[in-house]
């Protein structure tokens, strides 16, 4: 238990430390009452387009699905999207609507068309596992929420050749 404790404080400065925090619900981080997602984002492969955390339903039948579809069927969906910033680092906060367990997806939308191109958009999970050749997978995007802020460290990841989606750097 004391070594999550300490897992989570150390997540927390290094979120502090990425900058100012960014997106609409950037005041329920820097209150520190929650409860949020703050995501400290690394490995955008430029600074061009937006970039989005979306928060889903932590479960295999919503996980991805299309945005208007849950809103509609009066599910959870939430998206947090802000242009790259030209420079520096990166850290966008989310709201979530009570403590719990989500799924958050991080995407960079580089061609600025709104819809998620394999071939130049970048995408990311929490646990920075490497997507391959298929689409994020649920597990990878699982965040447990308590009532203050959840800071999380998520790597953009991007096509790489016929080993599918990694980060840049490896």
């Amino acid at each position: 238990m004391r070594a999550a404790a300490l897992i989570m404080l150390s997540l927390a400065a290094q979120a502090q430390a990425a900058g100012p925090v960014l997106g609409g619900d950037a005041q329920a981080c820097a209150s520190g009452a929650g409860p949020a997602v703050l995501a400290t984002i690394s490995g955008l492969k430029d600074r061009k387009g937006e970039v989005r955390l979306e928060l889903y339903p932590a479960n295999e039948q919503d996980f991805l699905k299309d945005d208007r579809d849950l809103v509609r069927e009066g599910k959870l969906f939430r998206r947090v999207s802000v242009p790259a910033p030209p420079a520096g680092p990166l850290a966008l906060c989310l709201r979530v609507p009570r403590p719990g367990r989500y799924a958050v997806l991080l995407t960079h939308d580089r061609d600025g068309k709104n819809k998620f191109n394999i071939w130049s958009d970048g995408a990311g999970t929490p646990s920075n596992a490497k997507m391959g050749r298929g689409k994020p997978k649920l597990r990878d995007a699982i965040v447990d929420v308590a009532a203050g802020v959840r800071p999380v460290m998520i790597k953009a990841q991007y096509l790489r050749g016929f080993s599918g989606f990694s980060p840049m750097s490896d």
